[in-house]
This record gives C-alpha cells, structure tokens and sequence, in this order.
C-alpha cells in the first residue's frame, strides 16, 4: 500500500493533464459534465467512463458503456487515459467513476507485496487493497495477461521456451514505458528470473509499435497481451512464466462506490457474465485485423447478447 499512496501522490497532477486530453469538451474534472451523481435508478443517474491507452481496453470501456446506457444510465466517456498511475488518482478524486481493469495487474500495482496469484486469490485480496471509496463488481472469466513474446526465429536460435531461458543472452526488451519500474517489467524479470537484457526499449502497451518492433528486429522480446490474434497469425512465441511473475488476469469493472448502485451493478455484472478470453479474443481480431472501431464492436457484443 505504500507503494500506492506514493504513487498517487505524485500522480494527480499527470493525471488532471491526461485526463484533460481525452475525449469531449468538457473539463473531465468537473463532475457536472457527467451529471448530476444520482444513484437511483433509470435515467437519473450518470456515470462517467474511462479507459487506459490500447485498444482492448477502450473496447471494453465501450462495452461498459453501451450496457449502463441501454438501462437508462447515463454516460459520459473519458477513454485513452493513460496508465494506471494517470487514471488511478482519476478514479479516487471522481474524474472518472469507472474503468475495466485486469484483476493481477491491478492488485501488483496497488500492494507491490502481493502474492496471490490465482484467480480466486487475486480477486479476493482487491478490496483490500483498493483505495478508499473503490469497489470491484464481479469479474469475468475473461482473461488477457501480459506475455513475453518472441518471434519463431529468435525462440529458435536461443531454444527460448520459458522467460528464464532469456537469462544470459544480451537481447533488447521492449515494452510500455511503466515497465521500468513495475514489479511486472523489468524488475521482475531480474527479481524472478535473473534476467537483465541488454537494453529496454519503451513502446506502447501492446500496441503497433511494439508489433513493428518485434517484426523489424528493433526489438528482441516483447510484452503483449494473450488476447492479441496478432501473435497467432504471425508464428509467435510466448514464453511460459514457471514463476508467475504475471497473476491471473481477469477482466473486472474498477468503480466508485457511490455510483455502484443496484442498476449499475446489474448491468455491469451482466457484462461480465458474458465476457469469456474466447469472444474478447475474437473481438480483438475484428479491431486489430478488420480495422473495426471498438464501438462497433461493442454494439455488436451487445447486441448479440442480448445486453442492449
């Protein structure tokens, strides 16, 4: 938890000016823009919605929000926020009132001491660890975890099957600029694995810098997401974490509990009993390889589970 608070400490002004970017007109820290804050039921209550900066999660956000508008919520969208240290404070000064998460992930950030690592276990130590005034609604059984990621070429040429295989072989990692310091980045791979690599290229998260860096060799290793299509379609290799320097990582709804009324949590919980790491898979090809927008995508999940 120390870990947090310092972290939220020094955040809150990154995340008032990346807040600020994102989406709409309005000024996204003057809750007005989403409502008047009503928790009773229909139409009368409001929520506003954000997302961190890739796609899966922005598709999710769209879910989210497309679910709470067909019960007569009504949304207001703050997506492409940032990383947790930006949309964190967010959620706990009410920028933003809720977000999809990944249960592993989250729990690492906010107690860095953490243990858990299945998916009962990690979802289990949350509440405890979440800020003061957050709450988690039921996760789904979809899961999208970090996975180093390698082409076939270099899995051949260093006979790379596990993360520690990695060890003593002087290749370039790249990944999303908050790995220099997470216990998930580049500090877990010495802590768990010995591994130190020969230099640390920050990209997106996932995104299509990393995927040109690792097809153009700019790139060694790389962090992706399990749901990508994107590494089945190219050969890939994901190497397997014997140390489970990555928990479970179940998609969850992040919320403010003062906008987690009956409505709400219906809703998104009815979101999560739909959502399975097979159709947010299938759903990510459509974004990454059809070029669909996640709205689209959204409405269509919706749709076609009876969710709008």
């Amino acid at each position: 938890m120390n870990r947090r608070r310092m972290v939220v400490a020094s955040a809150l002004a990154t995340s008032a000016l990346a807040l600020s970017a994102c989406g709409g007109g309005s000024d996204p820290l003057d809750n007005s823009s989403g409502g008047d804050g009503d928790t009773g039921s229909g139409s009368s209550e409001s929520i506003i919605v954000g997302s961190a900066n890739f796609p899966e999660n922005e598709l999710l956000a769209e879910i989210y929000a497309g679910a709470l508008e067909a019960k007569g919520v009504s949304v207001s969208k703050k997506l492409n926020i940032g990383s947790r240290e930006a949309y964190i404070p967010g959620l706990e000064d009410g920028s933003i009132d809720l977000l999809p998460e990944y249960s592993g992930n989250l729990l690492s950030f906010l107690d860095d001491k953490a243990t858990a690592v299945s998916s009962e276990d990690v979802y289990a130590a949350l509440p405890a660890a979440l800020p003061e005034g957050l709450s988690v609604l039921e996760q789904s059984t979809a899961e999208d975890k970090d996975v180093v990621t390698v082409t076939k070429e270099t899995a051949d040429k260093h006979s790379l099957k596990s993360i520690g295989d990695l060890k003593g072989k002087n290749l370039i990692l790249g990944g999303p600029p908050e790995w220099k310091t997470r216990a998930t980045g580049v500090p877990g791979f010495e802590k768990n694995y010995g591994v130190t690599f020969k230099e640390f290229k920050v990209l997106d998260p996932g995104g299509p810098l990393t995927v040109a860096a690792l097809k153009n060799g700019t790139v060694d290793v790389a962090d992706m997401f399990s749901t990508d299509p994107t590494i089945t379609t190219n050969g890939w290799v994901t190497l397997e974490d014997p140390e489970n320097q990555f928990a479970a990582q179940n998609v969850v709804p992040v919320i403010n509990k003062e906008k987690a009324s009956g409505t709400v949590s219906d809703a998104l919980n009815a979101v999560s009993a739909k959502l399975t790491t097979e159709n947010l898979t299938a759903m990510m090809g459509e974004i990454n390889q059809e070029q669909k927008e996640p709205a689209d995508v959204a409405e269509e999940f919706l749709s076609s589970n009876g969710l709008s």
